[in-house]
């Protein structure tokens, strides 16, 4: 039975942005409900540029991977997916994404295990402990990286 109301889900990934596995939850989730889908790209600097000055790097980075994912994600969600670049620090990305928009429940892909960062950083349970269902997507494959822009 849907819900009588669209939920809204924030996705949220980087280098999974355009990944297999969240493509296919994404079409998952929205064959459960109506759905309305947002996914929010971190900015991600490099190199010194993420201890010296991480808020003004790496977001044409994060525009490269929505331009990349959108199109494959709003296909699977059936209609437009929007896209947002958040801060460097995925935490409060999230927070500031909740607390701007609004969503139902939030949906992080991540890279395995072995070369996952925001898997360290335990960004799922931080995330839950603000109140809000969190499901998370775990990519077979390292996903290539883009060209810096």
């Amino acid at each position: 039975m849907r819900s009588p109301s669209p939920r809204r889900i924030l996705l949220v990934a980087h280098q999974t942005a355009d990944s297999p596995q969240l493509i296919e939850a994404v079409a998952r989730r929205a064959d459960q409900d109506e759905c309305l889908f947002t996914l929010l790209v971190p900015a991600s600097p490099h190199g010194l540029h993420r201890v010296i000055d991480p808020e003004d790097h790496g977001r044409a980075e994060a525009e490269g991977r929505l331009a990349a994912a959108l199109p494959s994600l709003s296909r699977a969600a059936g209609q437009e997916v929007v896209g947002v670049v958040g801060s460097h620090d995925p935490v409060a990305a999230i927070q500031d994404a909740l607390n701007l928009l609004g969503f139902d429940e939030v949906i992080i892909s991540m890279l395995p295990a072995r070369v996952s960062r925001w898997l360290h950083l335990d960004l799922a349970r931080k995330i839950r402990a603000l109140g809000i269902p969190v499901r998370e997507v775990v990519a077979k494959e390292q996903v290539a990286e883009l060209p810096a822009a």
